[in-house]
């Protein structure tokens, strides 16, 4: 294959509507919401309506097919703006979506999709919990199966999507029994919102991505039908990494997003704001942040879209994802980092926009695998012994 770096012509298309989408749409009010920390119908209703949500998948459900690249251009561009959508639409595919459609059956399929990638309901991913982060595997809610139905209890938390007005179905991990050599069968359930036995609580008083919807889920007694099992009993921790692989495409997409927000609004700063009798951009001081931000940001770009080409090839892609969401979300904390600076006292301020990807910045490096986490994963994948004091990352 031709060694290329031109996107399509569709995929430049998608990049100036989502854009314009972006400027027009979200900017004039996202920072109200931000302000308000409230969830938006209306915008996520509009994502859907140009196609974002179906981007992956194919036109029988409901999508356009148009692949990891295109997918990784729309949430760059919705994060440039603001993280909080950008956070709804990559956690609607990746974590709600994808599961359904990678694991599920196709009546599971036919049934959610349609749905899902309209923007009409939104999907969850109901793994963390209070005592399981990033030790997934250490999941302690259960499933038992009582004649034709699950029976689940436990809790979930911060679980993006799963408790707005049209949140729809969450994907719950789930201890369904023990495995012969004594550890947990963990599987993969989908319980519909509004399932008797099932509460999704908002969670309040964010410090990052406070106009997304992030819920804590309580599962008391919820009985849903068996055939509401994804995949096969006992793939869930499989399907789980499966579904983090991708997800931290979409997280390293924000990152890269957020990063040329902050780029772009300290470039205009720096041009606009004069000291000493001149644009303080003409300052060596400032020309070379602006000179190694715009660098770290083209380095980011080509690593995950390389990362987002392999997974569109089929090919492995667990090493270059970990990569690509370890220095995406690190070179937006730098980013955002440097454009605080370049505004001084006025980047402190809330009307200006370097504050808030300043703050977003920070969840990057702690969702879908913190910093650390990712670099446990690259260590695994480039061949590095030993490291089976950390479930997450054996194969079970």
């Amino acid at each position: 294959m031709t060694l290329s770096f031109d996107l399509t012509e569709e995929q430049r298309i998608l990049r100036e509507t989502v854009r314009r989408f972006a400027e027009n749409e979200i900017r004039p009010v996202c920072q109200e919401l931000d302000e308000k920390e409230e969830f938006s119908v209306e915008l996520t209703r509009k994502m859907g309506e140009l196609g974002l949500f179906g981007l992956l998948f194919p036109e029988k459900y409901g999508g356009s097919g148009m692949g990891y690249i295109s997918y990784m251009i729309a949430v760059e561009e919705i994060a440039r703006v603001d993280g909080s959508q950008a956070a709804t639409l990559a956690a609607g595919v990746s974590l709600g979506i994808a599961p359904i459609y990678y694991f599920g059956n196709e009546e599971q399929k036919r049934y959610w999709l349609p749905k899902l990638c309209s923007g009409e309901m939104l999907a969850s991913f109901g793994l963390t919990e209070p005592n399981a982060g990033s030790d997934a595997g250490a999941s302690r809610t259960t499933a038992v199966l009582d004649g034709n139905e699950w029976v689940i209890n436990g809790s979930k938390i911060f679980i993006t999507n799963s408790c707005t007005p049209i949140s729809g179905v969450c994907v719950v991990q789930c201890v369904t029994g023990k495995r012969p050599d004594g550890k947990n069968e963990l599987s993969c359930i989908l319980v519909p919102n509004g399932t008797k036995g099932f509460t999704a609580r908002p969670m309040k008083g964010k410090m990052v991505w406070r106009a997304s919807n992030t819920g804590e889920l309580i599962f008391e007694d919820c009985r849903v039908p068996k055939e509401n099992l994804l995949g096969r009993r006992g793939d869930g921790f499989r399907q789980m990494l499966a579904t983090l692989d991708g997800g931290r495409l979409s997280i390293a997409a924000m990152g890269l997003g957020g990063a040329q927000g902050a780029y772009e609004a300290a470039l205009r700063y720096a041009n606009e704001r004069e000291q000493f009798g001149r644009n303080i951009g003409a300052f060596q001081a400032v020309a070379f942040k602006l000179a190694e931000m715009a660098t770290r940001i083209e380095a980011a770009r080509w690593l995950l879209y390389y990362a987002a080409w392999l997974a569109e090839q089929k090919r492995p892609f667990t090493k270059e994802a970990a990569m690509a969401k370890l220095y995406c979300s690190e070179v937006m904390h730098w980013v955002a980092d440097q454009a605080v600076q370049i505004h001084g006292g006025y980047g402190l301020m809330k009307e200006f926009f370097v504050e808030k990807y300043y703050r977003n910045s920070k969840l990057l490096e702690i969702g879908e695998g913190t910093s650390e986490v990712q670099k446990i994963v690259i260590a695994r994948q480039i061949g590095v012994k030993g490291g089976d004091w950390w479930t997450g990352v054996t194969h079970q």
